[in-house]
């Protein structure tokens, strides 16, 4: 499977897509007001003939910048070719024009654009640098990504969407200085498309010794989920969680087995681990004991796939890969 929609929604704000060159000349007194909404900047990853730079360069001209809260980077040029260093270095050199920004997403690309497996990453430490007051980051694609490990003293929400993780950005994020973040996610994926993160580079995270904030923790679309549940399951940061997430990942009753009979998650506010390979058994074990006491417990299987041979192999998938 795959991202098959952009963001609606981002910094709790509705995303707005500031308008195509392609579509004439710009009103922008038919444009909302600044700070209103998630403004998203892209151009066409195929045949688009402005660049994403020159994209960004009408949008600063036509909105009042110093009112925006919240940016989404869209699809640039060839981002299948090409990283987004000329994106990273035009919101770098916008900084000054953008002092009330919030939230930033890097590549909201969807399938039609570039599967997320191919988009081109590269350092996106700059950005972290540029807008210390930046409280929300998010970044998808993990080809070619660059996460050095920073210090960010506001971030309050990271999060890494791949199909495949590299270990060295595991270990950057774990290793980095966030003594604001409350939320972090990780879509770790699969070796097939780049994922390289072993349960030792995650052992940070397990520890609760780093991001001493941290409230939400999300561990997901691996394929060694069962090895992360395991390893939750006396992972000294589980007690300080209010919401644990090991969703969209090859989870079978081994791992949701682990999870329930280690240390006790009634204090969770929540538990998600949607998209599952779980019994019908144990996915009522899993609401039976812990509902009771007010966690809320997603466990639905949506579009979880297996795929089993004449051997009687079966192949699991992560919800999101290629």
């Amino acid at each position: 499977m795959t991202i098959r929609s952009h963001l609606q929604e981002f910094h709790e704000l509705p995303a707005f897509p500031f308008p195509d060159a392609a579509d004439g000349p710009l009103d922008v007194t038919a444009l909302p007001s600044p700070e209103t909404v998630a403004w998203r900047v892209a151009v066409d990853s195929y045949e688009s003939e402005e660049s994403w730079p020159d994209a960004f360069a009408r949008f600063l001209a036509a909105v009042d910048t110093e009112q925006v809260r919240a940016l989404i980077v869209g699809a640039w040029n060839n981002a299948y070719d090409n990283g987004p260093a000329e994106v990273i270095e035009a919101l770098v050199a916008a900084r000054d024009r953008l002092p009330e920004l919030r939230a930033l997403f890097l590549a909201d690309i969807v399938m039609e654009e570039c599967e997320i497996s191919w988009i081109i990453q590269g350092d996106v430490s700059p950005v972290l640098e540029a807008f210390p007051r930046l409280e929300e980051f998010g970044v998808r694609g993990g080809n070619q990504l660059c996460f050095p490990i920073v210090r960010h003293e506001r971030l309050r929400r990271l999060t890494v969407e791949t199909g495949g993780i590299p270990a060295d950005v595991v270990r950057s994020v774990a290793g980095s200085d966030f003594p604001a973040l409350v939320h972090l996610d990780l879509w770790l994926g699969t070796s097939e498309y780049g994922g390289s993160c072993e349960l030792g580079d995650l052992e940070p995270l397990f520890a609760g010794t780093r991001l001493p904030a941290l409230k939400h923790l999300a561990l997901r679309n691996s394929e060694i989920q069962d090895a992360i549940c395991s390893a939750l399951s006396s992972a000294p940061v589980v007690a300080r969680l209010d919401a644990l997430d090991v969703s969209m990942g090859v989870l079978t009753d081994d791992g949701a087995t682990a999870l329930l009979s280690g240390q006790p998650l009634t204090h969770l506010k929540s538990l998600d681990l949607h998209h599952n390979y779980l019994s019908a058994e144990l996915h009522a074990r899993l609401q039976e004991t812990l509902e009771p006491h007010g966690v809320d417990v997603r466990a639905d299987q949506d579009d979880a796939y297996a795929d089993e041979e004449e051997d009687g192999t079966v192949w699991r998938f992560v919800a999101v890969g290629e």
